[in-house]
C-alpha cells in the first residue's frame, strides 16, 4: 500500500503545477524507496534503493538517447521564430487571394499523410512545423479579409494542430516498419494470432482514406465557421 504513495506525490505534483520533471523524479524515488522498505530496514539499504532508481533513470535515458537528438531543433525553431518567421509566413500566404485557412490546412493533411505513410513523420509535427508555419499561414489566410477574433485565432490554431494530428496518426500505419505496427504484431501474436506486418500496413490504407475525406470535409466546412465568427464578429463591433 505504501508503495502508492508515489503516484500520490505525481498527483500532488501536477495539481501544483510544479515542474513535471522534478515530481516524476521524486515520485519515482518516493516508489523506489517505500518499496525496498520492511522492518529492520536501514537507511544504507534505503540509500542502495535510492541509488538503484536514480540507475535505472539513466540507463532509460541512455539506452532511449538517439531519441532525444529532434529536441536539438527546438533552439533553431525559437532563433527562426524570433527573427520573424511568423510573420514572414503569414505576409506570404496573405497575398494569395485563393488561399484560405481550410484550404490550406487541407494541403497540409493530404501531404503530412502522405509522408507519413512513407515513414517519415519527422517532417512535420507541433514545434518545427504546425506552430512556427501552419499556424500562422492560417491565420494569414483568414486575415486576407480583415481582422480576426482572439476566438477565431485560437480556433484555427486549435484545428492546425489537430490537422497534423489526424494526418501522423492515421498515416503512419500505412509504413510497415512503424512502431505501432511492430506493436500490433506482437500483441496479436501473444493471443495466439498470427499476421504479417504488411497485412496490418495494406488494412490501414482504407482507414487513412476516410479520416482524410471526413477531415478534409471539415476543414473545407471550417472556412464557413470562420466566415460566420468574422460576420458576427463586424455586427458587434459595429453595433457598438
Amino acid at each position: 500500500m505504501w508503495v502508492l504513495l508515489g503516484v500520490g506525490v505525481l498527483v500532488l505534483g501536477f495539481v501544483l503545477r510544479l515542474n513535471p520533471l522534478l515530481v516524476i523524479v521524486i515520485s519515482a524515488l518516493v516508489t523506489g524507496l517505500t518499496a525496498a522498505w520492511a522492518p529492520g530496514v536501514g537507511v544504507t539499504d534505503l540509500w542502495a534503493a535510492a541509488v538503484a532508481t536514480l540507475e535505472a533513470f539513466g540507463k532509460a535515458f541512455n539506452d532511449s538517447r538517439y531519441f532525444h537528438i529532434t529536441w536539438l531543433i527546438l533552439p533553431l525553431i525559437g532563433l527562426l521564430e524570433r527573427e520573424g518567421l511568423q510573420e514572414r509566413a503569414r505576409i506570404v500566404i496573405s497575398k494569395a487571394k485563393a488561399a484560405t485557412a481550410g484550404r490550406l490546412m487541407l494541403v497540409y493533411l493530404v501531404l503530412r499523410q502522405a509522408t507519413s505513410a512513407l515513414g517519415l513523420t519527422s517532417l512535420g509535427g507541433h514545434p518545427q512545423m504546425v506552430r512556427p508555419l501552419l499556424a500562422p499561414m492560417a491565420e494569414g489566410a483568414a486575415e486576407a479579409d480583415g481582422p480576426i477574433s482572439d476566438r477565431t485565432r485560437y480556433r484555427i490554431r486549435g484545428m492546425a494542430a489537430a490537422t497534423d494530428n489526424i494526418g501522423l496518426f492515421f498515416g503512419e500505419d500505412i509504413f510497415i516498419a512503424i512502431g505501432s505496427i511492430v506493436l500490433m504484431v506482437g500483441f496479436l501474436q501473444q493471443a495466439g494470432i498470427v499476421v504479417e506486418p504488411l497485412q496490418l500496413s495494406v488494412w490501414a490504407i482504407p482507414t487513412a482514406i476516410v479520416a482524410l475525406m471526413v477531415h478534409g470535409a471539415r476543414l473545407l466546412m471550417f472556412d464557413r465557421t470562420l466566415e460566420r465568427l468574422s460576420s458576427a464578429a463586424e455586427e458587434t463591433e459595429g453595433s457598438k
